[in-house]
């Protein structure tokens, strides 16, 4: 049973998780529409600016993830945290009263930052886990996610309606009152005993994943299928809005309507099934088989005729969920204590590359068969085709890790 100023600590960065997940899922149903006001274009449009403001978001989390890893590895978990979600507050701040698509990019700068602290939480996560509980919080991460997203779509979504800049606002102040809370409640994990000393080299993103490459060949491959399979996920997270608008002519409730549903079922895969799946099949097998409900989703919501099919599809691809936490899993059991901000950082770098190569490229995927003009083919889910192909070959780097292992 976890002591009370843990499970006090736990709560915290699951809420912090949830704030970083509820500017995505804020993002999701307002941007395009915001995009259209600022800049007097059409969806199809606003998409490649959707890739390009995750592009700048990304490369700025690419350059601090692991120099926050690392961070905090050498001053602790706590103080990188709390100057994240502060942060986070004035990018919120920054995009609610932006007057052009200028300063979306710079929020889009100062949450990229910010952002990078998903690593840290992560590391705080390993830090006071052990054995098989590190997969099951993990799981809890998911969760975490799964509810940020659920509360970021309806809020943007539904408080749009009234207007547009209104859940900016509102994720503001959350971000604000979760950092004012943790000031009282989260305790530092990583006793002073087993910080090191910073070190720039450490730090610099690409030597830290050859590091890992050199040293952990295995976890090197696992890692590259992790970075493929954040890469087809932004096909979900950042265009879901745009292609439903597109292909169904949805409204923004109809959107969060669809994400609050999903939201539901990825709580109800990663913060229950998950505690069932990982103790009785193993994590290997939960990777191997949430990569495969992910291609499976992803293509069906590539072919979906109506719109109610959307609901259907995205369980399978919900199931995906599987994956991750067994993934983080494997991965934290691997290294020592010291290095776990170093790992996560490596972790929230791949993502980083994601984000730059996934939604750009995808985005653009999305244009060029939806453009009124010179499209071969109107073909709005083309980008999901493709993420479903990208989740197969992962499941294919997945499996040859696991036998270098």
């Amino acid at each position: 049973m976890a002591k009370p100023k843990q499970s006090a600590a736990l709560g915290f960065i699951f809420v912090t998780i949830f704030i970083d997940v509820l500017g995505l899922g804020i993002i999701i149903p307002v941007m395009p529409k915001l995009l259209q006001v600022l800049g007097n274009i059409d969806v199809s449009k606003a998409s490649t600016y959707i890739g390009w403001l995750t592009f700048v978001y990304a490369s700025m989390q690419f350059l601090f993830a692991s120099v926050m890893g690392n961070l905090s590895d050498r001053y602790g978990r706590r103080p990188i945290l709390l100057i994240s979600l502060f942060g986070f507050a004035i990018d919120y701040l920054v995009m609610a009263f932006s007057p052009s698509i200028l300063w979306l990019f710079v929020g889009r700068t100062i949450a990229g930052i910010c952002g990078a602290s998903t690593s840290t939480a992560t590391a705080y996560i390993a830090d006071v886990s052990t054995g098989s509980k590190r997969a099951a919080n993990f799981g809890l991460v998911g969760a975490a996610s799964a509810i940020g997203l659920i509360f970021g779509i309806a809020l943007g979504a539904y408080l749009s309606a009234i207007n547009l800049r209104l859940p900016f606002m509102a994720a503001a102040g959350f971000a604000f009152a979760n950092g004012f809370y943790g000031l009282f409640v989260l305790p530092e994990s990583l006793k002073p005993q087993y910080r090191r000393k910073f070190e720039w080299s450490r730090a610099n993103p690409f030597l830290s994943l050859w590091r890992i490459y050199k040293k952990r060949p295995a976890l090197a491959s696992l890692l590259g299928a992790t970075a493929i399979v954040y890469i087809a996920q932004k096909a979900v997270e950042y265009l879901l809005s745009t292609f439903l608008y597109e292909k169904f002519d949805w409204t923004p409730a109809s959107v969060g309507t669809l994400g609050i549903f999903v939201g539901v079922v990825l709580v109800a895969i990663q913060g229950g099934l998950i505690r069932y799946t990982v103790p009785k099949f193993g994590q290997q097998k939960n990777i191997i088989a949430g990569l495969i409900f992910y291609a499976i989703g992803l293509a069906l919501i590539a072919f979906a005729s109506k719109g109610w099919m959307l609901y259907v599809f995205m369980v399978p691809y919900c199931l995906g969920g599987l994956s991750g936490p067994a993934l983080q899993g494997i991965a934290t059991d691997e290294v020592a204590k010291n290095e776990q901000g170093e790992l996560q950082g490596a972790f929230a770098i791949l993502n980083s590359i994601s984000l730059i190569i996934g939604p750009l490229l995808l985005s653009y995927v999305f244009f060029f068969f939806t453009k009124k003009e010179g499209a071969i083919v109107h073909f709005p889910g083309a980008p999901y085709l493709l993420a479903s192909i990208l989740m197969i070959i992962s499941t294919f780097i997945a499996v040859r890790s696991f036998k270098k292992t």
